[in-house]
């Protein structure tokens, strides 16, 4: 199932909040081998996740984590700003409508409906916030990821060629994209908007846009 979960409420799911970080170091410094900081629990963190973001995680039956995006309004420091400009010929990305997604990690054998999963949150937070966009930085391998599940961004900038290719991208919420990434889930659009509901209420109208 799906969650959405500010920072300070993870204390009150200790498992997945662990389970969470120690995936994100497994992905990030483990296998792609990132230069990212891990502690003494093994917890991959910066310093974004102490701006109380909002995440997006898939659980699992057992209450673990099996993916997770990290959710920041760009009008506050976000990554895209601090350490991106390069991709953007220095032009700082900066809008109440606009929100960063940072973070996108896969569990070791998730199942490629995880991915989708993610990407219809991203568009209940769209549609619920009444944000028009995400923005985010991705490398060569989340290409082929976003292009199956039906959520390719519009690049507005890249760096670095192949395997090595980093670019910055923007997403918008739609109607036909949502319908792709339903049939790539597995997951109903009510179920969808049930797991989103809990967290938040209805969304008859846009939610505030800050925690």
């Amino acid at each position: 199932m799906l969650k959405y979960l500010y920072a300070d409420q993870l204390e009150d799911y200790p498992k997945l909040r662990d389970t969470m970080f120690r995936d994100r170091a497994d992905q990030f410094r483990d296998r792609l081998e990132w230069d990212v900081s891990v502690d003494d629990e093994g917890h991959e963190r910066d310093e974004y996740d102490d701006l109380n973001p909002l995440y997006v995680i898939w659980q699992r039956a057992d209450g673990t984590h099996g993916g997770s995006m990290r959710f920041l309004p760009t009008v506050e420091a976000c990554m895209v700003n601090d350490h991106f400009l390069n991709l953007t010929d220095g032009v700082r990305i900066e809008s109440p409508l606009i929100w960063e997604c940072t973070r996108f990690c896969l569990a070791r054998g998730a199942a490629p409906s995880v991915a989708a999963a993610l990407m219809l949150a991203g568009g209940e937070i769209l549609e619920g916030f009444g944000i028009r966009h995400f923005v985010g930085v991705f490398d060569a391998r989340m290409v082929r990821i976003y292009r199956r599940i039906g959520a390719s961004p519009t690049v507005l900038g890249s760096s670095g060629q192949g395997r090595n290719a980093i670019s910055v991208g923007l997403w918008e919420f739609s109607r036909d994209a949502q319908a792709k990434v339903v049939e790539q889930a597995g997951i109903s659009v009510e179920l969808s908007r049930m797991w989103f509901e809990r967290a938040f209420g209805t969304i008859d109208a846009p939610l505030a846009l800050t925690a």
